[in-house]
Formats: structure tokens, sequence, C-alpha cells
């Protein structure tokens, strides 16, 4: 029985809900935004959190960056998530699990980055050298069932070494550039719906300078 991370959706949205893409900044803070995650959220069954649409669950949703190139990858039929089979993804990431608690109350706040750590860098792919994550800001998309009962915490992480594939069971990835991507979602390329609104944004995350950068290493051996 897998338990994974929610948060109320009228606590995590009091005012309205997005549709969407909602960037960092005045109208979404991020501090505002993080501190409703760790004082609202807690853990519940899987099964009933896919299907209770009031309970938000937090997915830190990791762009890979290289060299001008975005890490893009295919879900193949033998994962999982069969609504997800066969379509590509631009996000690596999943559900925050009760392990990525730390030990020490105090420090909560750690949750999203251990949890991005062990899907990221433990479980999906395995990244040679040290990498940056700088968060971006929240994908909402309640247009569809796996949209409606999740929301993506945007993250791009940057990285300079060889990156591979983990789950080849599961995933088959490649580096592309934000144009070839943007052409391959306008040749109507089968991508999941939070993929494909981040592609029109691409050429700008990557060639800007990103703002605070959140270090993810890690975790040290008994924390």
């Amino acid at each position: 029985m897998e338990f994974v991370y929610v948060v109320p959706r009228n606590d995590l949205f009091p005012d309205s809900y997005p549709q969407g893409l909602a960037l960092f900044g005045e109208q979404c803070p991020e501090s505002e935004i993080l501190d409703r995650i760790h004082r609202s959220g807690f853990f519940v069954e899987r099964d009933y959190a896919e299907r209770t649409p009031s309970l938000k669950q937090v997915i830190p949703y990791s762009l890979v960056v290289r060299g001008g190139q975005v890490l893009s990858l295919r879900r193949t039929k033998r994962g999982g998530e069969a609504r997800l089979h066969d379509k590509l993804s631009l996000g690596v990431g999943g559900h925050v699990n009760p392990e990525d608690l730390p030990a020490d109350p105090a420090a909560r706040a750690e949750l999203l980055d251990r949890a991005t750590h062990r899907e990221v860098a433990e479980e999906e792919l395995s990244i040679q050298g040290p990498y940056t994550c700088s968060r971006v800001g929240l994908i909402n998309d309640d247009s569809n069932p796996v949209g409606a009962v999740h929301v993506g915490l945007l993250q791009i992480i940057v990285v300079e070494g060889p990156v591979a594939v983990r789950e080849t069971d599961q995933l088959e990835g490649s580096f592309a550039s934000p144009q070839e991507l943007q052409r391959q979602l306008e040749a109507g390329a089968n991508f999941e719906s939070w993929s494909g609104l981040l592609i029109p944004h691409l050429d700008h995350w990557i060639t800007a300078s990103i703002p605070k950068p959140v270090s993810v290493s890690q975790p040290a051996p008994g924390s």
C-alpha cells in the first residue's frame, strides 16, 4: 500500500484555482505556496487520493537541462500508470512518500528536496556530477482526471555530466532542443498535458538566468 503527500485543494488555493502554468512571482509567491504545502500537507493512501479531487497530490516536476537541451522521456506500456502509456514527458519526478520525511521534524522543509533527489537521482535517472535545482512555479490542470488530483511543483535541474534513464523498462529518454520540442508539439506529438503547457516557455527558461538555485544533494546517512 502506497501513501502519498497531499494538500487540501482549498488550503493550497484559498482564493481561486489556477488553470495551467502559474509562475512564481507577485501573484503566486513562492514562499507562501511552499508554506501552504508544508503546513497543510499530510499522507493518505494513494488509491483514496486518486479519486478525491478535493486533495491535490504534490508532484515535484523537474525539467532536466544540459547544454541548452531538455531531457524528453517517453513512458512505455510497461509503466505502472496506464493513463500515461506512450505519452511524452519533459518532467522527471513523482509522488512524495513517507520515506522522504526527514528524521528531524524541525527539518520538514527538506521534504520536497528529499523527494526530488530520490525520484530524479536515485530511481528514474542516473546523474553523474553535481546539479542545481531551481523552483519556477506551479502546474495545475483540472481539465483531465490525472491533473484534477495532482499539482506540479515545477523545477529546473541543470546538469553538466552524463544522464541516463534507470527505469529502462518504463522510460526512454533523449535530449532535444526547445525548437525541436516545439516542432513536435505543433506536429501533434503525444505530450502529457503538463509538458505541453511548458514547451512554449522552454527557450526563455534555458537561456535566462534562473534565480535562487536550491542545491539538492544526497541526504546525509541516517538523516
